[in-house]
């Protein structure tokens, strides 16, 4: 799937790959993230296998002009969670929009783990 947008010039549409992958890079950048996983084994398999792992943690679903994403993230042990999380969701929501010119609708974060 993509999100589809045009203008006067043309159209523009953009895969759901290239807004995982803006979403993991704001997720990564995040005080108190230490990285993004994947929520099923499978996809932990099929990025193995993969040369590009870009995106990894994130899954886009879009809907017209509308974007849900949802983030899998380690945090770091000690961090307020809550804190974390609405931090990261601003983040995400922020640099998808710039990205895309699109509204973000919603930003769901699942923590899958801590890190020590």
């Amino acid at each position: 799937m993509s999100v589809s947008t045009s203008n006067a010039y043309g159209k523009i549409s953009i895969s759901d790959l290239a807004i995982a992958k803006v979403a993991a890079q704001a997720a990564v950048e995040s005080y108190g993230i230490v990285d993004t996983v994947s929520h099923r084994f499978s996809d932990t398999l099929a990025e193995l296998l993969k040369k590009d792992a870009g995106g990894k943690g994130v899954k886009i679903t879009t809907q017209g002009n509308r974007i849900f994403i949802d983030v899998y993230v380690l945090i770091k042990y000690g961090v307020s969670i809550e804190a974390v999380a609405e931090a990261l969701k601003e983040s995400v929501k922020y640099k998808v929009e710039n990205f895309t010119g699109m509204i973000v609708d919603t930003v769901n974060v699942n923590i899958t783990g801590l890190k020590l």
